[in-house]
């Protein structure tokens, strides 16, 4: 039976625990003002700009985090999912202490760069790769293949889904219920002022887990040539595939002469060795890769086809970046891949996102929270809503901000340190122990009897 919540009672608590965070956190509150004379917000990335006010970290080991008043948390924010190798880990260290000792840039060929591209190309089953700097200049890069390849403008992409920061994917990411449109055919709604109206008519939106949309969508417009979609929506919690889309959506695409993108910046190298492509056993024409795969070091990959790839080779489409292929994040990227998360490191990234799931999906059972527990391996979160949120519509339509919100903050000022936003997820390293995942779910159990009680 789900509880009955009292809307009052959870702004009291809010309030309350926004004043301990506030309290525990002065010097980041103090520093924020300061950062503000020089940077917007007093951040680095927009995402880091989140309430009551960002909270600054000063150093990283294994599993754990201190931030600028001393407080230790044990983070499973782990830089919106990039350590998933834990921080500081000593042999990433070591890596890029001893390429930093040769010279930290070149912008020149290194043979480092070769084995990472092997190590991917084994993994996610696509023979050529090609290196960047981020999410999004790989998700660039993959968009502007596909368009090449398929001589096409137009592009398609899930509603609520994230693909980085460039204009032609920053499209109904999070659109106001107001201005999305019916089901059937959603309006494309830019995710910021500065995105030309012309692009918005070339990027097309349609529901995720929803193969006739996509296939409709496809038929009714011959110009569209590329496909991105994050194959587990994780810019909303995390929501999965159901049985059968992926698949779908390979036939689909294949059927339509379409490019077909995974967008793999979250899910490479955190689910699974190959991400989605080994759990699903569905291969894309084109991989974006970005995050976990780089150790801690900012990185970007895209993996593709050799028909497509050889566009490159070809000159018909530019490839470049001054810091492609950076021996420093080259370093990072092999230890990681090759030395650190093998096949123990995935077994025992399983092992614990199972643990945590079961311990969080208990106490939503005993209290009657409206809330279930979902994720794969590394990745997880509670998702505050009655109902399975299998799309942007049911997300927005079903799930509870302010109890994710007031979620968030009694994790936050009982030493567990939370990526903020009711749009992501935890990221479990490998650094975790078992004391940590049950107090983790310790004091998700303290939340959930506060509010239902």
């Amino acid at each position: 039976m789900t509880a009955n919540i009292d809307r009052d009672r959870i702004a009291l608590l809010t309030k309350q625990m926004e004043e301990r965070l506030l309290a525990q956190t002065l010097r980041s509150g103090e520093f924020v003002d300061e950062a503000k004379r020089v940077l917007p917000a007093g951040v680095a990335s927009s995402f880091q700009d989140q309430p009551p006010h960002p909270v600054y970290i000063v150093e990283g080991r294994g599993s754990r985090v201190t931030d600028l008043d001393g407080n230790v948390y044990t983070d499973y924010h782990n830089g919106f999912g990039v350590m998933v190798v834990g921080h500081a880990h000593p042999v990433i260290v070591e890596a890029i202490s001893n390429a930093a000792h040769k010279g930290t840039h070149f912008a020149a060929p290194n043979q480092a760069a070769v084995r990472v591209a092997t190590e991917l190309s084994r993994r996610f089953r696509l023979p050529k790769v090609r290196f960047s700097n981020s999410g999004t200049e790989a998700t660039l890069d993959a968009v502007r293949l596909g368009r090449a390849f398929t001589g096409k403008d137009a592009l398609i992409k899930i509603e609520g889904s994230y693909h980085g920061h460039h204009d032609a994917v920053m499209v109904s990411v999070g659109p106001d219920p107001d201005m999305m449109g019916p089901r059937a055919r959603p309006v494309s709604v830019p995710q910021t002022a500065g995105i030309p109206s012309a692009l918005l008519d070339l990027t097309v939106v349609v529901p995720f887990n929803d193969p006739d949309a996509l296939d409709k969508a496809l038929s009714e417009r011959d110009d569209i040539g590329t496909m991105i979609i994050e194959p587990i929506m994780l810019n909303i919690g995390v929501v999965p595939p159901l049985d059968g889309y992926l698949e779908a959506v390979r036939e689909i695409t294949a059927k339509h002469g379409v490019v077909l993108i995974f967008d793999e910046v979250k899910t490479g190298a955190t689910i699974a060795a190959g991400g989605v492509v080994e759990r699903y056993g569905v291969v894309p024409d084109l991989i974006a890769l970005a995050k976990a795969t780089g150790g801690g070091t900012p990185i970007g990959a895209v993996l593709g086809t050799e028909e497509i790839m050889g566009q490159i080779s070809s000159g018909k489409v530019t490839q470049i970046g001054t810091f492609n292929g950076n021996p420093l994040t080259m370093a990072a990227a092999e230890a990681t891949l090759t030395k650190v998360l093998d096949g123990s490191a995935y077994q025992k990234l399983e092992d614990a996102g199972n643990r945590i799931l079961a311990g969080c999906q208990d106490v939503c059972d005993r209290y009657g929270l409206p809330a279930y527990a979902v994720g794969m391996s590394s990745k997880g979160c509670v998702m505050f809503s009655t109902e399975r949120v299998i799309d942007y519509r049911s997300y927005v339509a079903g799930f509870d901000e302010d109890l994710n919100y007031l979620g968030w903050l009694y994790h936050m000022t009982n030493g567990v340190y939370m990526t903020p936003g009711a749009d992501e997820q935890w990221t479990l390293s490998v650094s975790h122990s078992d004391e940590e995942l049950g107090h983790y779910v310790a004091v998700f159990e303290e939340f959930a009897r506060d509010v239902t009680s």
